[in-house]
């Protein structure tokens, strides 16, 4: 396997069947010491969390397929932290999208003039560029098509897919009493389409039951008992 580039969370290899494989790792996004699925920099180590990871992603990958979304995913190893993918091209340099059903963490440090903690978005969906040194900006349709990472049908598709996929995922969650607040999700180009990548994981979500905050790793007890 060739080395082709070394994550916060997940360690990504070039397959000589022209496949990537994608090693998650035990450290999780945060900031001193706390866990934060908005955060951009890596705030602890939690052992484990890689394989919980994995798990709760290759749950979500196989459920999303079964409901006719088109995914990155081939196949999971579990036991070795281990994810083989389709080749996929990020947008730019990178883009997250994140889809909101209750106002929290930076959308509440940003909007706090105009919104209220947990009040209700219904389904806002948000672009942001990664970019570590400026703090992963919010960047709208227009500036991204301008800049040439991603063209006006492909922001659409995006946007739908992000809509449809986050509300089968909130659903899903419901069935287990808990409520997703919002989800981050990233997507790139596969034979020309727009296709989810990366991971779906309790890393990547921000999820509450009995009106407390759920961690990753107990996500997966909850999910997959």
């Amino acid at each position: 396997m060739k080395l082709i580039y070394e994550g916060k969370t997940k360690t990504v290899y070039a397959l000589d069947n022209g496949n990537y494989l994608l090693k998650f790792k035990d450290d999780v996004t945060g900031t001193d010491g706390v866990f934060d699925p908005g955060a951009n920099t890596v705030g602890l180590s939690i052992e484990g969390s890689g394989r919980s990871g994995l798990k709760m992603t290759t749950y979500f990958f196989n459920f999303l397929q079964k409901n006719g979304v088109k995914t990155h995913f081939v196949s999971s190893d579990i036991d070795k932290c281990e994810m083989e993918v389709l080749p996929a091209t990020v947008f730019g340099n990178g883009i997250e999208v994140i889809c909101r059903f209750k106002a929290t963490g930076s959308f509440v440090r940003r909007y706090g003039q105009y919104v209220t903690e947990g009040e209700d978005l219904d389904a806002f969906v948000e672009v942001t560029l990664k970019d570590d040194k400026r703090e992963d900006p919010p960047i709208t349709k227009d500036a991204l098509a301008a800049l040439g990472i991603l063209n006006n049908d492909e922001y659409e598709s995006l946007k739908q897919q992000t809509v449809k996929i986050c509300r089968a995922i909130k659903e899903e969650l419901s069935k287990y009493n808990c409520d997703l607040y919002d989800i981050k999700l990233e997507f790139g180009r596969n034979n020309g389409q727009v296709v989810l990548i990366d991971e779906i994981s309790g890393g990547n979500m921000r999820v509450y039951k009995s009106g407390n905050i759920v961690s990753p790793m107990d996500l997966v007890e909850i999910i997959l008992q």
